[in-house]
């Protein structure tokens, strides 16, 4: 009887496997520090398997940051899709923090530092593409209020750094629960939209 063998998966199965093995050792190590017999000795594979499937150590990191930035989106999208505008604030906030609680690897690995050869694999780029998607948002309401819709990429853009900043001293201090700061997020946000001047002045001018 062979004894050791690691059960052959079909080769979905393999990919998807390899996958979750690659978040969880970028996530802990970082991308420069893992190395593809980490890799390769994590899924119980040998090497020559990692790279039929991804080519090497930065197509599979690829993979997992563009699967992760593809399902934050999806989850905010969704948040933001319905709902009085000040529920889309709060349901988008809630929507990030609850992916930042409950999927600490993938968090981890969007806030690492990207290699210099992908294109996706930064924090800056899942900003931008959120903040394109909740402008669009933005600008619609805006419109319907009268208000700049040209406008609009501003305010999305702070609305997702100010999200995606606190998540990250939040994933530090793990208090209080998602839902407060969201609360206390969607509040201070909302605040800000409700009294917006159609036309803002600086009430100071440089030098």
């Amino acid at each position: 009887m062979k004894v050791g063998r690691t059960r052959r998966l079909p080769a979905t199965e393999r990919r998807a496997q390899l996958i979750d093995v690659g978040r969880a050792t970028f996530a802990k190590h970082g991308y420069e520090a893992t190395s593809m017999e980490e890799l390769a000795d994590r899924a119980k594979v040998s090497k020559p398997i990692l790279y039929e499937h991804f080519g090497g150590k930065e197509g599979l990191y690829a993979v997992v940051v563009d699967r992760e930035m593809d399902y934050v989106v999806r989850r905010i999208v969704e948040a933001i899709a319905t709902g009085s505008p000040r529920e889309r604030v709060e349901q988008a906030s809630l929507a990030f923090l609850t992916y930042v609680r409950d999927e600490p690897d993938g968090f981890a690995v969007l806030s690492q530092d990207s290699p210099v050869a992908s294109s996706r694999g930064r924090l800056a780029s899942l900003l931008n593409d959120l903040a394109e998607r909740v402008g669009h948002v933005f600008a619609t309401a805006f419109k319907e209020a009268g208000f700049d819709p040209k406008a609009a990429p501003i305010y999305a853009h702070g609305l997702v750094g100010m999200v995606t900043f606190v998540g990250k001293w939040w994933t530090d201090v793990r208090k209080p629960a998602v839902e407060d700061v969201a609360k206390h997020i969607g509040a201070l946000a909302w605040m800000g939209l409700r009294h917006l001047p159609k036309k803002p002045t600086l009430k100071s001018r440089p030098g």
